[in-house]
This record gives structure tokens, C-alpha cells and sequence, in this order.
């Protein structure tokens, strides 16, 4: 059995250890840098295939690490900082990162975010066959974007024209982050207002339609603060909407 490879790149070497310990324990193959450069050499020689990612390194900043693996790959990066601000959440996950987890943080916790990481790889191939197929289905609920419908348990849910269309980006990169400027420049042009509010209104109206309990939600969860996340299959749902 060929054992998937985590490179962690964390300069503090009790963090280290802790990530290397948890993730072997998993039955994953972990490779270690201490350092921004080091990193880029592994990541170029080992193609690792996912990277857990501290922004606060000693010779270059974590956001240079993400630009760069985001110029030729699509490999998943699960940033563990201690910057738990909204604003450096939201420029990681803008510049391309995957998830964001803050410190401190638990082994459950980081298991769970590079499952759905690892998942996300194969989300982003599975969406190209949406693209041709035109459905995204995950659990009960189907996106059919040819002919602007969702239904949830065969059911038609009668959707907005702006909110299908916010439902249909967030299918479209099902299970990673989008930042709710992410959302706002995509549907409305990088003129749009970059105001939070008419997408929180839009989400309460989709989810007072879209899920049985709307406090509880199974298809759409909320990164408190940076944006909104579509369910995929096997999601561990350990993220409150």
C-alpha cells in the first residue's frame, strides 16, 4: 500500500515533532522542514501530497510559500498559524491555501482538516467531470447547472437567480474555503461592494431552504469570519455552519 506523504513545515521543533508523531500515527508518510527554503526543495523533489504550512517562518513568510506551490500545483496546503486574525485567514485562503487551522489546536482537529484536504484533490478532479456532466451531487441535495436547478431529495428548491448562483460556485470548489471576497468578485466583478452583508442574507435565505435544521447545516458550513465551504462526500462536518 503506497502511504500518502505530509510535508510539514514548521520551524518550532516541539510543534514539529507533534505534527510528525500525529499524522505517522494515521498511517501517513511524514517529511519535515524547519525552513521556507527547505520547504521548496522538498515540495519540487518529493511532491508531497499535502503540505501542512506555518506562516511565521524563520527565512521567508508562509504567504510566499503558498503563491509559489500555487504557480505550478494544485497540492493541498493546510496553514497551522498562530495569526488567528480574520484578515490573515482570509489573504492565506485567498492566496490559494486550502484550510486554515489556528493554534492551539487538537490531533482530532488536524486529522480531520487534512482528510478533507487530501479529499479536496480529488473533489477538484471530480469537478471537471461536473463541468462535463453538469451535476454536483453530494448526499441528498444535486446541483444541475444546465439547467439552473437543485433539488434535495428530488425535490426542486426554488432558488433566486443570485442565490443558485452562489450555491453553484460554492459545488463548483466543494470542499475548500471561499472567502466571502472570493464569492463577491466572482459573481459580481471585482468592482462589487465588498460589504459581508447581502452574502449573509443570501446564505440565511439558501439555508432556510436548503436544510432541514438551517442551525445545523449538512451542505453549506461557515468559516466564522472568512466565508463558506460546500459539503462534500464523507465530510467529517466537525466545521459548524
Amino acid at each position: 500500500m503506497i502511504r500518502k506523504k505530509i510535508l510539514i513545515i514548521e520551524d518550532d521543533p516541539g510543534i514539529r515533532m507533534f505534527l510528525k508523531t500525529t499524522v505517522a500515527a494515521e498511517g501517513y508518510d511524514a517529511i519535515t522542514a524547519d525552513s521556507g527554503r527547505h520547504a521548496m526543495s522538498i515540495i519540487s523533489s518529493h511532491c508531497p501530497d499535502c503540505i501542512l504550512l506555518d506562516l511565521g517562518l524563520p527565512d521567508m513568510d508562509g504567504g510566499e510559500i503558498i503563491a509559489s506551490v500555487r504557480s505550478w500545483t494544485q497540492i493541498p496546503i493546510v496553514v497551522i498559524s498562530a495569526r488567528s486574525t480574520e484578515q490573515d485567514k482570509a489573504e492565506a485562503l485567498d492566496a490559494g491555501a486550502d484550510d486554515y487551522i489556528t493554534k492551539p489546536f487538537g490531533a482530532v482537529e488536524l486529522l480531520a482538516r487534512i482528510r478533507s484536504a487530501l479529499r479536496h484533490t480529488h473533489t477538484m478532479a471530480e469537478n471537471n467531470a461536473v463541468a462535463r456532466s453538469g451535476f454536483y451531487r453530494v448526499g441528498s441535495m444535486e446541483i444541475d447547472y444546465r439547467r439552473y436547478r437543485v433539488t434535495v431529495d428530488g425535490q426542486d428548491i426554488h432558488l433566486t437567480p443570485n442565490e443558485f448562483r452562489i450555491v453553484a460556485l460554492l459545488g463548483r470548489h466543494a470542499g475548500r474555503v471561499m472567502t466571502y471576497r472570493a464569492i463577491l468578485r466572482e459573481l459580481w466583478g471585482p468592482a462589487a461592494s465588498m460589504d459581508n452583508k447581502i452574502l449573509r442574507v443570501h446564505m440565511a435565505s439558501i439555508r432556510r431552504k436548503l436544510e432541514a435544521n438551517p442551525s445545523d447545516p449538512r451542505y453549506i458550513f461557515t468559516e466564522v469570519g472568512v466565508g463558506y465551504r460546500m459539503a462534500e462526500d464523507g465530510d467529517d462536518r466537525e466545521k459548524k455552519g
